[in-house]
């Protein structure tokens, strides 16, 4: 079995090195999953919510482990990391109540009994990407299990520590052997065999929208579902009626967050003219103001980029822009980014691509329909934030942006108990919220003749 090198962020040194599994080791991960799947499925939905409590329990009681880990291989800053192992924990305690809530219904019809059943695929292929490893892969895996499905997960190549531990975590709170297989490799190997595999019977994709696409048109020829969540060039809309000094000191946060590695991330902030200025001042102490450093440091606000290769792609985007001003970032070894704020025209590159970095382009408009238009005038929809203190106008321009996720007077996007997704080249389908474990089910319909005759 070939190895590859994980490294770690912020120092540029070699953490470990992983097994990059072949198309016949992943062919065998698919195999183990299968078997496992058949007596899941048939356990009551008690002994399958029993199961998934005992896995929450035994990843909260390694929280500060996983933490590490993520600080480590991601450069995530320890208290993000924190709040991402406690988040897997959550969300596998809240879908632990799915598997006795999947009931069906029953239709009345004439000359019998019609019910449907909630049948789950099989085995779930689960690809995450390397910008928040644990979180995402929760989202997938956890209703997955509860819906009665095995799950074969890869991870990123540049982050596979956390989620190759959750596979440990997952046999150490007693889930059946195969039940969850983390297979790490690249993804024209493994994730290409999930779309093409017979037996995976539905694939979860997170990543770029280029290779989203990719993942789609393979599922499509083999009539496979597919859930995707792709890019974002979001939007922070700001009125002139909004509590500017909150908007200006809260902006840093919304998109240099994961130090801007975030298809969450509102990377575009439009403001009305007749406070752009204003706006403008209050937002630069908040940038400099922005903790960039030691990820294992409690007081970091934001950690390095995840590689070499990508600072290079980040710092392309400067090119020939107007820089209206940056933060600090350490220098030396990692791979460090300062926060930076650029002011962009609407045709401008950096105001229409996704960065994936700390940088923020900063536009104004006119008035409400301007702004509309303006967080429109992009490929992407999935999130945004909108500021204001009229209530009518929260309600008509969150019901004009096009975007799956959005936000008034705030920059919440997750909750795991609310559905998450986007709109247009951002993604399809949804994930999280009540009613995700039926998306990775089947509705089965069977009727029952009654009449006497």
């Amino acid at each position: 079995m070939s190895v590859f090198t994980v490294i770690n962020p912020a120092t540029a040194l070699p953490i470990r090195e992983v097994a990059r599994a072949s198309a016949g080791e992943t062919d065998a991960a698919i195999s183990r999953a299968v078997v496992a799947q058949r007596s899941w499925a048939s356990l009551p939905p008690v002994a399958r919510a029993d199961a998934l409590r005992s896995f929450a329990r035994v990843v909260e009681a390694h929280g500060e482990e996983l933490a590490q880990l993520e600080v480590l291989n991601s450069g995530h800053p320890i208290g993000s990391a924190r709040w991402e192992a406690s988040h897997v924990a959550q969300v596998l305690n809240f879908y632990a109540g799915a598997p006795e809530r999947l009931s069906g219904q029953q239709i009345p019809v004439a000359g019998g009994l019609d019910v449907t059943f909630h049948e789950p695929y099989g085995v779930v292929g689960i690809i995450v990407p390397w910008n928040f490893p644990m979180t995402i892969a929760s989202w997938g895996f956890a209703p997955a299990l509860a819906a009665g499905n095995a799950v074969v997960l890869k991870p990123a190549e540049l982050t596979p520590l956390t989620a190759i531990r959750l596979g440990e975590l997952a046999l150490l709170a007693g889930l059946p052997e195969g039940l969850f297989e983390v297979v790490t490799g690249s993804g024209s190997v493994v994730g290409q065999r999930f779309v093409s595999h017979p037996d995976v019977r539905k694939v979860v994709f997170t990543g770029s929208t280029s290779v989203g696409t990719d993942v789609a048109a393979g599922c499509a020829r083999e009539l496979k579902p597919v859930t995707l969540e792709l890019g974002g060039k979001s939007a922070n809309i700001v009125f002139a009626d909004a509590d500017l000094e909150k908007a200006a000191a809260s902006a840093p946060g919304a998109v240099f967050d994961n130090a801007g590695q975030d298809c969450c991330a509102r990377s575009r902030i439009l403001v009305e003219r007749s406070v752009y200025d204003r706006f403008l001042e209050l937002l630069e102490p908040a940038v400099r103001a922005w903790r960039v450093g030691d990820p294992a440091d409690e007081a970091t606000e934001m950690g390095p980029l995840i590689s070499a290769s990508h600072r290079f792609t980040v710092e392309g985007f400067l090119d020939g822009a107007d820089v209206a001003f940056r933060g600090s970032a350490p220098s030396g070894d990692g791979f460090w980014f300062a926060p930076t704020v650029v002011l962009a025209d609407p045709a401008d590159r950096i105001a229409r691509e996704e960065v994936f970095g700390p940088v923020v382009a900063v536009l104004p408009f006119e008035d409400e329909a301007g702004a509309i238009r303006l967080a429109n005038d992009t490929i992407y929809g999935l999130a945004g934030s909108i500021w204001t203190e009229n209530l009518g106008r929260a309600v008509r321009v969150s019901r004009g942006v096009k975007s799956g996720v959005l936000s008034v007077n705030s920059h919440s996007s997750v909750r795991y108990w609310t559905p998450f997704g986007g709109m247009k080249a951002s993604g399809l389908g949804r994930e999280l919220g009540p009613d995700a474990a039926e998306h990775f089910t089947e509705t089965k319909n069977v009727f029952f003749a009654t009449d006497a005759s």
